[in-house]
Order: structure tokens, then sequence, then C-alpha cells
């Protein structure tokens, strides 16, 4: 899965411990999922987004969807 969760982090100024600190989890899976190794969670899916006051369709990305629908949902 795609992801924009490193992007959202840097410019919000934050470390990967810091975020991993605001949603519960590790620094280790803040890295995991910013390289794409690893697919959170539904709940961490969602504890993301809100910390980022977004939706959890604007961090996360179906490595299936076709170019052209990802560029819709940016």
């Amino acid at each position: 899965m795609r992801n924009r969760v490193r992007a959202r982090r840097t410019e919000a100024g934050l470390s990967q411990a810091d975020l991993a600190e605001a949603v519960g989890v590790t620094r280790q899976t803040i890295n995991a999922i910013e390289r794409e190794r690893y697919d959170p969670s539904l709940d961490l899916a969602f504890a993301l987004a809100a910390f980022f006051e977004t939706e959890v369709e604007s961090l996360f990305t179906p490595e299936n969807l076709p170019e052209r629908t990802v560029s819709e949902l940016e």
C-alpha cells in the first residue's frame, strides 16, 4: 500500500518517535509504514488520519488502483 505518512510527518516537523508516541506505536512501526514494508491495521490507519486531521484515503492508497484514480484522490 502506498502512503503519504512520511510527507505529512515531515511537513508537521515531527520525528518518527514523536509520531509513534502520538498514535501509540513504536518508532520502528512508523518507519516500516513509511518504507511501505508494513500495512497498518485499520485502527492505526484511522489513528494516523485523525492525528493529521485528514481522511484515511488521503494517507493510504491501495497499490492496485490505477494511477488515474490515485491522482484523483490527491
